[in-house]
C-alpha cells in the first residue's frame, strides 16, 4: 500500500515562506510523475505544480517565480518551497503521486 504524508503547513504573514513536504511509503513507481494540488474554502482544486521523475517542474502562473517544486529520489520525498506568500495562496495542500494516490494534505494559512 501506498501512502503520502504532508508536513510543514502552518501559518504565516504575507511576504513570509513555508516548506511543504510529502514523504511516501510503500511501493512507489518512481517513474512516475508527483505533484501539489491546493484547495481554498468554496472552490475547485487546482494544480499548484507539478514534477517529473526526470525533475521537469511546471507551475500554475499564479505561483511562477514564488513556488519552487522539488523531489528527492532516495527519500521518497517531494518538496513546495514557497516563497513571497500571498493571502490568496491559504489553502489546504495536497500531495499526489500520478495517477491513483494522494495524501490528506496539510493546511496553509497567510495572513494580510
Amino acid at each position: 500500500q501506498v501512502q503520502l504524508v504532508e508536513s510543514g503547513g502552518g501559518s504565516v504573514q504575507a511576504g513570509g515562506s513555508l516548506r511543504l513536504s510529502c514523504a511516501a511509503s510503500g511501493s512507489i513507481f518512481s517513474t512516475n510523475s508527483m505533484g501539489w494540488y491546493r484547495q481554498a474554502p468554496g472552490k475547485q482544486r487546482e494544480l499548484v505544480a507539478v514534477i517529473s521523475s526526470g525533475g521537469t517542474a511546471n507551475y500554475v502562473d499564479s505561483v511562477k517565480g514564488r513556488f519552487t517544486i522539488s523531489r528527492d529520489k532516495a527519500k521518497n520525498t517531494v518538496y513546495l518551497q514557497m516563497n513571497s506568500l500571498k493571502p490568496e495562496d491559504t489553502a489546504v495542500y495536497y500531495c499526489r503521486l500520478f495517477r491513483d494516490y494522494w495524501g490528506q494534505g496539510t493546511q496553509v494559512t497567510v495572513s494580510s
